[in-house]
């Protein structure tokens, strides 16, 4: 487990203004996206191993609410791209506006969106452990990264780590909070 002393998290050069993020994020998303669309592709669309869930829900059906997952994914991964690396600070700041009023990290929520939403419309089995693995994967670069901004922003942090969700916005008023 990693302590205050020895977070390290990987800087954007240029880009004083963000306190880092996991070292091995950009590579394990990039790692992750090849194993999920090698997994996805060949399952979806030639082998077919695990697919046989389609054969009972229509493609219409199927299409439909992937698609309403993935258009969730591109305005969550977008939104907060735009808020991030779209606006340039003076020093490093708690971003808690836009899309990080409803999750502490909208853009690993969106990437993980996007994967659901492909596994949505194939219905691959193989492709939705995969995505289990993804998942888990998001959380623990989320967890490590609220440990650098912790580390950063004290305890103006951990009062935003207790009013807004880590990764699954609050629907209807149901609180689902991981303060870790």
């Amino acid at each position: 487990m990693a302590t205050s002393q020895t977070l390290q998290p990987k800087k954007h050069h240029g880009r004083p203004d963000l306190p880092g993020e996991h070292r091995w994020g950009d590579l394990g998303q990039l790692i992750l996206l090849f194993i999920f669309g090698f997994i996805w592709v060949s399952d979806s669309f030639f082998l077919r191993y695990s697919t046989f869930p389609a054969e009972y829900v229509h493609i219409w059906l199927r299409g439909l609410v992937a698609l309403v997952i993935l258009s969730i994914a591109w305005a969550f991964a977008r939104q907060g791209m735009k808020i991030v690396f779209g606006e340039k600070r003076e020093k490093p700041e708690l971003i808690n506006k836009g899309v990080f009023k409803l999750v502490r990290h909208p853009i690993y929520l969106g990437a993980i969106l996007l994967y659901l939403g492909l596994v949505v419309f194939t219905l691959s089995i193989a492709s939705l452990v995969c995505w289990v693995f993804i998942v888990i994967f998001y959380i623990i670069i989320s967890r490590y990264e609220e440990k650098v901004l912790t580390k950063e922003f004290g305890e103006a942090y951990i009062q935003y780590k207790k009013d807004v969700p880590m990764l699954i916005p609050d629907i209807f008023g149901i609180k689902l909070r991981s303060n870790n």
